[in-house]
Parts: C-alpha cells; sequence; structure tokens
C-alpha cells in the first residue's frame, strides 16, 4: 500500500475534481509550450518571441526541469525551475485560459518548489506588476531588484585619465584565459568560462576581442568593462543598440574610478560602431553603480523585483 502525504493527497483531489493533470515537459510539447509563452508574454517589455529551436537550446543550456498542465490533452500553463549562476529560481509560472487560473498557478508553484535543492528559492517579477502580491501570498518576500539602463549614445565623451601606472586597451586574441580570471575575480564567483569570447563571436557578430575594454597594472588586467551588439533586441526591433556587460573591478584597484573610465571608453567605442543607444543591467541595490551611470546619462528603462522564499521554514 502506498502512502500519500498530506500536499499530494490534497493535490491529486485538486486535479480529479478539475480534471486537470500536472506532468513533466516533454519534447513533443514543445510548439505548445512556444505558442504559451508567446502568447503570455506577448505585450510587455522588450519581448523577445520564443522560437521551437531557441526555447529548445535555452532548455538544455540551463537545465530546465519544466512541468505542464493539461485539460483534456490542451496544455493550458507551465512552470520551469533551474539551478543556475544566480541561484535557484523558477524562472516561468503561466497559465492561461482557465477560470481557474489562480488556483492552478499556486499548485504548479507547490509541485516545482520539490525540486529546490536548497533552503531557499527565487523568482523576478516586473516592478509593479500584480503578480507580486501573488507571490507574497505564497509565501515569498520582496529582495532587491534589477534595473535596466540605458543611455543615448549622440558623440564621443571626454574619456577621463586613468591612474598613473594605468593603461587602458581591447583584449588580445590570447589574454582569454585572464580576462576570465579577472572577472571571476572581481564578481567573487565564477561568472564566466573558458569559451566565452567565441560564443559572443558567434552570437553578436561582429563582436571580436576589441569589443572587450581593459584596464591594466603592471601587465595585470584590473578592471574590465565588456561591450556587444545588443543583438537580440537589434533583430526583433529593428535597432542600433549596444550592451554593456560584464563589469568588475578587482577589490583593491576600487574607488580609482576604473569602472567610470572603462565605461565612457566602451561608450565612445560603440558609438564609433555606429550604435546610437546603448543597455546594461545592475542591482537596484548598487547605489553607487546607478549613481555612476547616472552622471554617465544612463536612465532606468526597467525594473524587475526578485522574490524569495525560505523553504526551510515551510512544509514541503
Amino acid at each position: 500500500m502506498v502512502v500519500l502525504s498530506k500536499h499530494l493527497l490534497s493535490f491529486f483531489a485538486f486535479t480529479q475534481h478539475m480534471l486537470f493533470k500536472i506532468r513533466s515537459f516533454t519534447n513533443e510539447d514543445l510548439s505548445n509550450l512556444v505558442n504559451l509563452l508567446n502568447e503570455a508574454r506577448r505585450g510587455s517589455y522588450e519581448f523577445f518571441p520564443y522560437t521551437e529551436e531557441g526555447l529548445r537550446n535555452w532548455i538544455s543550456e540551463r537545465r530546465l526541469r519544466i512541468l505542464i498542465v493539461v485539460e483534456n490533452g490542451k496544455v493550458l500553463g507551465s512552470v520551469a525551475y533551474s539551478d543556475g549562476q544566480w541561484g535557484e529560481e523558477i524562472r516561468w509560472l503561466t497559465v492561461l485560459g482557465s477560470p481557474n487560473q489562480r488556483r492552478i498557478e499556486d499548485e504548479l508553484a507547490k509541485e516545482v518548489e520539490m525540486y529546490v535543492k536548497g533552503t531557499t528559492v527565487f523568482t523576478v517579477v516586473d516592478e509593479g506588476n500584480p503578480k507580486i502580491g501573488e507571490w507574497i501570498e505564497r509565501g515569498y518576500r520582496l529582495e532587491g531588484g534589477l534595473y535596466q539602463m540605458i543611455a543615448q549614445l549622440d558623440g564621443v565623451k571626454p574619456l577621463p585619465k586613468p591612474p598613473e601606472g594605468v593603461i587602458l586597451c581591447s583584449l588580445k586574441h590570447d589574454e582569454e584565459k585572464e580576462f576570465v580570471e579577472a572577472v571571476n575575480a572581481g564578481f567573487g564567483w565564477e561568472r564566466l568560462k573558458m569559451g566565452i569570447i567565441q560564443r559572443w563571436k558567434t552570437e553578436n557578430p561582429p563582436f571580436d576581442e576589441e569589443w572587450v575594454h581593459l584596464a591594466k597594472c603592471n601587465g595585470r588586467i584590473v578592471s574590465v568593462v565588456a561591450s556587444r551588439p545588443d543583438t537580440n533586441y537589434n533583430n526583433v526591433y529593428g535597432g542600433r543598440r549596444g550592451y554593456l556587460g560584464p563589469a568588475t573591478t578587482l577589490a583593491e584597484y576600487r574607488n580609482k574610478h576604473l569602472a567610470s573610465i572603462l565605461t565612457v571608453r566602451a561608450m565612445n567605442f560603440l558609438f564609433e560602431k555606429g550604435m546610437d543607444s546603448v543597455a546594461l543591467h545592475t542591482s537596484e541595490q548598487n547605489v553607487p553603480s546607478t549613481t555612476l551611470l547616472q552622471r554617465l546619462g544612463f536612465k532606468i528603462g526597467h525594473h524587475w523585483k526578485f522574490l524569495r522564499k525560505n523553504l526551510s521554514q515551510t512544509e514541503q
């Protein structure tokens, strides 16, 4: 005799009564999932439509665990989980076309939380979205957020002089290892892996090493600002926008304005490459970074909020 937990008993009673089934995603669901996500996100900020190939690659690269809600063979909703560089995350929670949307979303959230290996899980929601209240009712709490910041590029800015002994330059073809090590040391965790330069070349032509801006001291890379074409945005919206990131400085070289100098250098570089604007992302909690960027002409383009749940304080 199989004994079910209280949670599973309530789950099966709910799905049996409502004639819904929650199951794992299969490759046969890919087309329906693309349609579901595109319908749910149509009209959202800088919406980039999914394709089957793109979503398949994204699922594989990020090792997403996906659940599907089905009623009479029709896919009504989905939830996805991943354990990535930012932590354990619910990537999406989407239900369409049902008068019981909220109840189904709550069940999906409970089910996907079972995949969490640690004690906390987070998700990301647009600032001001009513869904924030629903996540809070599920036990999630607001915990910081992320800004997309955008600046117009309408000319070359004066480049500040670097501190004595610091040289500004672009990445050389044989410096990827040193570049990756500097970025990871600056962030304090593995932000990049070897092979990233070739990946950026493939995904963001005409990117090459020249687009990576460095500050060196005694031959050592001490600060980095990488620039690239904002390829997805440009392809979908016909834009000429650049993107900055990652950007970091080694701890012992901070407070020397290196990030500011390299950001100006990168903005000038993008302007000379024909870009008319530039975007980047920074934490809302990083007040010094936000203040610096605003001085350089950046404005907040969009704001996302993080919501985190401590599962160690709830029944799993």
